[in-house]
């Protein structure tokens, strides 16, 4: 029964990734069409939408597939490919969550350092720059995958009397796993620098404003204040999904099923549900979603 239940929390967090991530890029395309126009940031969010849709829906063909179609795992060119659109597709996830992470501090934060100032002065051209960058980790990450599943293949092909057992597919599984996860930390640790310097940008700030009375009504704290919250929750969702991924891995070695499916279910959660968030923080996102529900909620 334990299968059947993960299936329905993952098919429900599906269905809301796929109906938050598509409502970000609808909006946005609208404006694009009616404005001719479209800001970075509204750029950046339709990308970021778009992979976690792909994300979602290789996150549920894959979990399909290993519950009813192991085999597809074991070998052959379906096996490469469910890997390397998985990584493709996590690896665009977690960098242009990132950049957000970066374009935030650029525009927001306020510091005298002439480097500072000059990436502040080409935020656009030092994003496009860092995503073209990051194009070098995912190349990386692909051969270093590339690598483990030429050897599993040839093991597999190459002795025709030896029994598959899950414990030796594991074993291949735990090692991409673990490369995987080593390439995640570098966007996490962007992120997290970046959450440091917009806190310490807004501490500077509020010691300029203690001889004003606006205090925290300062609109520039207020700014400092909804990015923070955007990063932070960023960080929060990804040290969740990170933590299920390593949790995960760590069942494989033991061979812990529902620990696994546990941790499986609970990681789509991360690109499924931080989504809501940068609606809720955006606030032409914020306005057409309450539009949207007050008009749902009269036809009701």
């Amino acid at each position: 029964a334990l299968p059947s239940i993960f299936t329905l929390v993952i098919i429900a967090e599906f269905i809301i990734g796929n109906l938050s991530n598509g409502f970000i890029v609808l909006i946005n395309c609208i404006d694009w069409v009616s404005k001719r126009e479209l800001s970075s940031v509204d750029k950046l969010l339709i990308i970021l939408a778009i992979s976690r849709i792909g994300l979602i829906w290789e996150i549920l063909v894959s979990w399909f597939l290993a519950l009813h179609y192991l085999a597809i795992f074991v070998s052959g060119t379906g096996l490469r490919i469910m890997i390397f659109s998985w990584i493709v597709s996590n690896h665009f996830n977690l960098w242009l969550a990132t950049i957000f992470s970066i374009f935030y501090l650029l525009k927001i934060a306020s510091f005298s350092s002439p480097a500072f100032l000059y990436l502040k002065w080409r935020v656009n051209k030092v994003i496009l720059m860092i995503l073209l960058g990051t194009l070098v980790f995912l190349f990386l990450n692909l051969i270093q995958i590339n690598m483990h599943i030429k050897d599993w293949l040839d093991r597999y092909e190459r002795n025709t009397t030896w029994n598959f057992s899950m414990s030796d597919f594991e074993t291949f599984s735990v090692s991409v796993k673990f490369t995987m996860t080593m390439f995640s930390l570098t966007p996490f640790t962007v992120a997290f620098i970046s959450f440091l310097l917009l806190i310490f940008s807004l501490q500077k700030h509020l010691q300029k404003m203690q001889l004003n009375y606006k205090g925290h009504r300062d609109p520039r704290t207020k700014v400092h204040t909804n990015a923070l919250k955007i990063v932070i929750s960023f960080l929060l969702f990804y040290a969740s999904f990170f933590l299920c991924v390593l949790i995960s891995w760590i069942s494989e070695l033991y061979q812990s099923t529902v620990i696994y499916m546990l941790c499986e279910t609970i990681g789509v959660f991360s690109p499924s549900s931080h989504s809501f968030l940068l609606i809720l923080g955006n606030a032409k996102l914020r306005q057409a979603f309450l539009l949207v529900a007050a008009k749902v909620w009269a036809k009701r």
